[in-house]
């Protein structure tokens, strides 16, 4: 449930601005109440932060709160979009120590003098280092109440990755059906775009997880 306590923290931010105001601004001869806004209204996609920063937080005993990672199966909407905070941004330590981890010898992920004599000029970062990090941005939003995930579609690469490049995710929400077989747990299906810094989008899938309700989070309890 909704705690009053994540509740009140989230209250402390958004109107974070209304309390610098009151110290610059008086209307009508007094300062600003709190709630009051000479700069905007607070917008619709508070509401959504609201209710996402509250789904984070679970009230478990007196003053004490335990986090929670994912969304349970209600909370998915069709057509919801989650960009997934923080981005990560991708050194050349990282992917040579993922190439050669994972037995990816190609020169071009790990000799800087081949890579320069091709049509890059520099070395690419490994595809299935991005991958593994769009798929990873998307587990806090998308699966951390995941049974089991259940397959991609459409893996596609449509453009390339430097070291340097600082990488960010958003999932949209194409479908949502109950599991016949399995009570109390639903499949999602999302799609995801990988985008670079400047915007441009390196990389697009789909996947279907099988994702649990809060009832049946209740009916077989963890320390999560």
């Amino acid at each position: 449930c909704i705690s009053s306590a994540a509740s009140d923290v989230y209250k402390r931010q958004i109107f974070y601005n209304d309390r610098i105001a009151r110290h610059k601004h008086s209307r009508g001869g007094r300062p600003l109440l709190r709630g009051e806004n000479v700069l905007r209204r607070t917008p619709r996609y508070d509401m959504y932060a609201q209710a996402r920063r509250e789904m984070t937080l679970r009230e478990i005993g007196p003053q004490r709160f335990r986090s929670e990672i994912g969304l349970y199966y209600e909370d998915f909407q069709i057509g919801n979009i989650y960009e997934h905070r923080p981005g990560r941004t991708i050194t050349e330590a990282d992917n040579t120590q993922f190439s050669l981890m994972t037995m990816n010898y190609h020169p071009l992920h790990c000799d800087a003098h081949f890579a320069s004599q091709t049509e890059f000029g520099k070395m690419l970062v490994n595809s299935g280092l991005t991958i593994a990090i769009v798929l990873g941005m998307t587990v806090p939003e998308v699966s951390g109440q995941a049974i089991a995930n259940l397959g991609f579609q459409e893996i596609k690469l449509v453009a390339p990755v430097f070291a340097g490049d600082t990488i960010y995710a958003e999932s949209e929400i194409l479908a949502k059906r109950e599991s016949k077989s399995r009570p109390g747990q639903g499949v999602v299906t999302v799609r995801t775009r990988g985008l670079r810094q400047d915007g441009v989008e390196f990389m697009i899938f789909e996947r279907s997880a099988l994702v649990r309700s809060r009832a049946d989070a209740e009916a077989n309890p963890t320390n999560y």
